[in-house]
């Protein structure tokens, strides 16, 4: 099927960094052509005249099923919120994980994300519900010690069949999740890091969220969190290690020679009032692969990749007291190429080019908060005026998921009109 999105301001990402006027052509998953003035007969033909089309925003750090607990524990001490947290999850059920996954690949589908990468147990009923999203679910399986968990059976064992379950179904990559280093012991890491060398797939972890967890990890072991991981094997080139706010220098040297990605999750960490800003100009310097990501809806409480890549800005700039920290140019490469790098598919996602996916959404052109718009300020509207709401379609692989405003994949009015009921049933104890 030839698909053609005619006439839009195409802002490519490719390693030029291209602005084009001009069409985008798909042929069944893949873009064929971009700029040209397609003469041919397309299939389907989209209308995009003044709109602004750009690569799907990649969301490397989030918990999508968590959606159904929004508000729950707001406003609250961090160890109080993750006793309740903890709590609530160990009763969660495999209908509300079903709703809490659709109403957050919605959000995510409306705000612009074609890929995700999730850190949470049940991955499998995960996986099944974004399947029927229509988006791209990177999902690492929570390891830890076993002793220490509320899965049944042994964390890394259930990580690998959900592999081996769902290693060829499409839009799906099954990862490794490490809950953190206050969970997750030694054996529990290098296993976790054994095979995710071994399938060649990422890994996700928690790391150096706050202050405390790396005071205790310093009196457990001796040694600071990503040390310790790195004496030990564990940090690598498939490493994504989400929030990485209380570091040392010596440990972003070791991040950046390890080849390895962070996801900087700026809302959740402000919001949670941990403390700490993810030293950004330092990773760049040192060769770590910056990425954004914005953490579950307990936490943010938004799943906005539009939203985030300006807030990562002005907080990096207001606490660096320097307004050229992050520009914009950079904001869109955190959510874009540098996130397709970090999952291993920069051959196939992140920028509009020729061969990579279809992972396409289109902005209207129109908004007032868009304009003027231009070739000369597009990216800095993109990220410092943009919104959700200037979504109007998204392709996902070449599935239209979203077509001027309408959903094509979930029943929107029927998962939502659950969620009030999973809530209480979760959180009203």
């Amino acid at each position: 099927m030839i698909t053609a999105v005619r006439d839009a301001w195409v802002v490519t990402q490719d390693p030029q960094r291209r602005i084009v006027r001009g069409d985008v052509v798909i042929d069944g998953e893949r873009i064929v052509s971009v700029g040209e003035r397609y003469k041919g007969t397309a299939d389907k033909e989209i209308e995009a005249s003044g709109d602004i089309v750009m690569p799907g925003l990649i969301n490397t750090h989030t918990h999508v099923a968590m959606t159904v607990m929004k508000g729950v524990v707001d406003d609250i001490p961090f160890p109080k919120f993750l006793e309740k947290v903890f709590r609530i999850d160990s009763d969660r059920t495999e209908k509300d994980l079903t709703i809490g996954t659709k109403i957050g690949c919605a959000e995510m589908i409306r705000s612009g994300t074609t890929t995700f990468v999730d850190l949470y147990y049940s991955e499998d009923v995960i996986a099944k519900a974004t399947i029927e999203a229509g988006i791209r679910g990177v999902l690492c399986w929570c390891v830890l010690d076993e002793e220490l968990t509320t899965q049944k059976g042994n964390p890394l064992q259930n990580c690998k069949r959900f592999y081996d379950e769902f290693k060829n179904k499409k839009k799906i990559m099954p990862g490794v999740g490490l809950q953190g280093v206050y969970v997750c012991g030694e054996e529990a890491c290098k296993g976790a890091k054994e095979f995710s060398d071994e399938k060649d797939i990422p890994l996700t972890l928690h790391l150096s969220e706050t202050r405390g967890e790396v005071n205790q990890h310093r009196k457990k072991t001796g040694r600071r969190p990503a040390e310790w991981l790195n004496d030990i094997g564990v940090l690598g080139r498939n490493t994504v290690a989400a929030h990485s706010a209380w570091l040392t220098l010596n440990e972003i040297k070791m991040m950046g020679a390890a080849g390895m990605s962070i996801s900087s999750c700026p809302v959740s960490n402000m919001k949670l009032a941990t403390g700490g800003v993810a030293p950004i100009p330092e990773f760049q310097k040192h060769g770590v692969n910056v990425t954004l990501g914005t953490d579950g809806s307990t936490t943010n409480n938004s799943l906005d990749m539009m939203a985030e890549m300006k807030i990562l800005g002005l907080l990096q700039k207001s606490s660096r007291w320097d307004p050229t920290v992050a520009n914009a140019q950079e904001l869109l490469d955190f959510a874009t190429v540098n996130a397709a790098k970090a999952i291993g598919m920069q051959d196939s996602l992140g920028s509009i080019e020729k061969g990579k996916y279809a992972d396409i959404v289109i902005l209207d052109g129109k908004s007032p908060n868009l304009r003027p718009l231009l070739q000369e300020n597009m990216v800095s509207n993109i990220v410092y005026s943009g919104s959700s709401s200037n979504v109007k379609t998204v392709m996902c692989q070449g599935d239209i998921v979203l077509e001027d405003g309408r959903m094509n994949t979930i029943d929107e009015a029927e998962v939502l009109s659950e969620s009030e009921e999973m809530w209480r049933s979760l959180c009203l104890r």
